[in-house]
């Protein structure tokens, strides 16, 4: 058994219908009145596609990405900040001198904030970085293939400040302490990176 409409919607559609053609067909007369407007109307289209194309075949501009040419270091021996070329590498040179069995004690340090332009006492350092000695090639060709957190970290020991050990930067530990710069702070900032001046 099928659903009856009842006879007072069907009229409340013809009458609705019928307003809605007696609309449309003043609008047509008034069309055919006024074919300028066709013609305004056309050439508006046809402008908008054709920005909307152009727009569309342009290629999208690619982001710069900022190249510093000094990056944050951390003296071991007097647990201090100090600066010195991107391109020098780890373990790297410390103002204080060696550690104590000769290696240097300088290492990278990877410091952050909460606001855009921080003083001393609003940047910290979110963890250490230097490379790992047992790495092996294949170990480093074999990251080719990887993700990018674990391709990253292939190579590498991290550790935080606080940290005693050292933690491959490709195992869960490791991973986990870059993990945790991700977060918002209790503020709902995000984290962001304080290159040296």
């Amino acid at each position: 058994m099928g659903i009856r409409i009842p006879e007072w919607i069907w009229a409340d559609i013809r009458r609705r219908w019928e307003i809605f053609y007696e609309k449309a067909e003043n609008l047509r007369q008034w069309l055919n009145i006024n074919p300028k407007v066709i013609v305004g109307i056309a050439i508006a289209s046809v402008s908008v596609l054709l920005i909307v194309m152009i727009y569309m075949l342009i290629p999208p501009k690619t982001p710069e990405i900022e190249v510093y040419e000094k990056q944050w270091y951390y003296d071991l021996n007097t647990a201090k900040l100090f600066t010195a070329k991107a391109d020098s590498g780890v373990p790297i040179k410390a103002p204080s001198g060696p550690l104590k069995d000769g290696t240097p004690a300088g290492v990278r340090a990877y410091v952050f904030s909460y606001v855009q332009e921080p003083n001393e006492s609003e940047r910290f350092i979110g963890f250490l970085e230097t490379i790992d000695p047992n790495v092996t090639e294949e170990e480093l060709a074999a990251a080719k293939t990887m993700s990018g957190a674990v391709r990253w970290g292939r190579g590498k020991l991290i550790k935080t400040v606080e940290d005693e050990h050292w933690y491959r930067g490709d195992s869960r530990a490791g991973l986990e302490i870059v993990k945790k710069l991700s977060q918002l702070n209790d503020k709902g900032q995000e984290i962001l990176y304080c290159p040296p001046k």
